[in-house]
């Protein structure tokens, strides 16, 4: 009787070194079937996008490569969990399932549910291990720093010397039309692998990163200052752990240098955790891309967007130039720094008085690293509806002038602008001509940032509102030494903008 297979699920650790699933399913030393499901379930949310599925296919393309010099090439397979699950076992007998915890949004834990289900009717042991500093079923914040860094700490785990594989059929990764995603042109994306992965971590780490810490803010500048390790993170090519421990040893080599070293791989080091942070309110909250984390806040935006306020702030026709810049900039690259992120979402919170799941979804799919918790974590934080954060509405004027003082990046993404008086820039409703074929701003800043403010401020002020943000922020953390310890190593680093968060 042949022996049984462990079936090894890849989900967003896409890699082989620091794999601790791969090492344990290894460890038995039978059969092993590496598999990934690209499920038309996940990709047929309104979150996700062709750029996203590009840089996961050239991922898989080269985990199929390294797992095959290991001797188990990566199956890959189009469907639905389960009865991808169900045919492996119709054709080889399973003993057990390894795969990485995954914290994603409530789609994901009722498959997780179905799941579970199949392998009690099978006897199948399905063994999740840890990938992240986020912890299941976490009762309280107090610890939770210390516990990620101990687990930051750990040695990283070496892939195994060798696999035994089966003879199923490695099968072809689909293209994005055969998971139905619309044509989505992204001529500057970063591409996914590794190998990419790698050298994008050491030319941060040895070239790129002295200025992280002062440029990050700016388009401009953040784009090759900022470590760009986001999309290889986020679909786990590189584990949290490898970019963690290799700051934390460039750190230990600069320091004293008189450099700007030590203090940029300090700060990098700090939003590494808060990556973590913001991914564990998801796993204690996963319906955080359908309701506000503060109860209160429903109903305060319209149910129905504004169909053509949403679609110019989307395709950055606003009137706005700098947020028309980082929109039409975001389109192209997949990627934009941490605080025009903010930003863009703030002027679709505020100013344009949008609901954050009507705008959150459409920012998604233009992120190459769109991480679920991450991601709906800041949108509501930036459109006010946690209740335990400062309302904080950006000026996109100011922020124009700002990150963009000299105007190059507002003109080269909006070449409609090229040739404007650099007084105007920001501002060309202003100017004594203001120049054809672009539009008219979509509102004005100062008396709809006043509105929203306002419109805030009364829900706010309902009754019992104070003690319910209260019971939220005990909720989620916010108040618990978890984030305070996060907070004080913030400070030290000395870091620039509160609540900084990309990579």
């Amino acid at each position: 009787m042949p022996r049984p297979a462990t079936i090894l699920w890849f989900k967003r650790d896409l890699r082989v070194r620091d794999h601790p699933a791969l090492a344990d399913a290894a460890a038995g030393g039978g059969p092993l079937v590496p598999l990934y499901v690209a499920e038309p379930e996940m990709w047929s949310h309104p979150d996700a996008s062709g750029r996203q599925w590009a840089f996961v296919a050239e991922s898989l393309r080269e985990l199929r490569a390294d797992l095959g010099r290991l001797g188990a090439p990566l199956l890959v397979r189009h469907g639905e969990a389960v009865a991808v699950l169900e045919a492996i076992r119709a054709r080889v007998p399973v003993a057990r399932l390894v795969s990485h915890e995954e914290t994603g949004l409530l789609w994901s834990w009722d498959r997780d549910k179905r799941v579970v289900e199949w392998c009690a009717s099978h006897g199948i042991a399905w063994t999740e291990h840890v990938d992240s500093g986020v912890v299941r079923r976490l009762a309280s914040r107090d610890g939770w720093a210390a516990r990620r860094e101990r687990l930051m700490r750990r040695p990283l785990v070496p892939p195994p010397d060798g696999l035994r594989g089966t003879n199923l059929e490695p099968g072809d990764i689909p293209d994005a039309a055969a998971l139905r995603l619309p044509p989505d042109p992204c001529p500057e994306r970063q591409p996914g692998g590794r190998a990419n992965g790698e050298r994008c971590l050491r030319s941060f780490l040895f070239e790129r990163g002295e200025d992280y810490r002062t440029a990050m803010s700016t388009p401009l500048e953040g784009r090759d200052a900022c470590s760009r390790l986001s999309p290889h993170l986020a679909w786990g090519t590189l584990s949290v752990r490898e970019a963690h421990q290799a700051a934390m040893a460039r750190l230990a080599d600069t320091k004293g240098t008189g450099t700007g070293w030590p203090k940029s791989m300090a700060s990098f080091k700090s939003r590494l955790a808060w990556r973590d942070h913001f991914t564990q309110k998801l796993e204690d909250f996963p319906e955080l891309d359908r309701r506000c984390i503060h109860p209160g806040f429903e109903g305060m935006r319209p149910d129905r967007p504004d169909a053509e306020r949403l679609e110019r702030w989307f395709e950055g026709t606003t009137g706005l130039p700098f947020v028309d810049a980082c929109m039409r900039f975001a389109r192209a690259t997949g990627w934009l720094n941490f605080r025009m992120r903010a930003m863009v979402q703030c002027v679709a919170s505020y100013h344009l008085w949008l609901d954050w799941r009507h705008s959150g979804p459409l920012l998604a799919r233009l992120w190459t690293d769109y991480a679920p918790g991450i991601h709906y974590a800041q949108s509501q934080m930036q459109s006010g509806v946690t209740g335990i954060n400062t309302l904080r509405i950006y000026n996109p004027v100011k922020q124009g002038h700002d990150q963009d003082p000299t105007g190059a990046f507002t003109r080269k993404w909006v070449p409609e602008l090229r040739d404007l008086d650099p007084r105007y820039l920001q501002e060309p409703w202003k100017a004594p001509a203001p120049p054809a074929g672009y539009p008219s701003p979509i509102v004005d800043v100062a008396g709809a940032a006043r509105d929203a403010r306002e419109q805030v401020q009364a829900f706010r002020s309902r009754p019992g509102f104070r003690e319910q943000a209260d019971r939220v922020a005990e909720k989620h953390g916010s108040r618990k030494s978890g984030m305070r310890q996060i907070a004080r190593r913030r400070r030290k680093a000395r870091t620039t903008d509160q609540g900084e968060l990309r990579l």
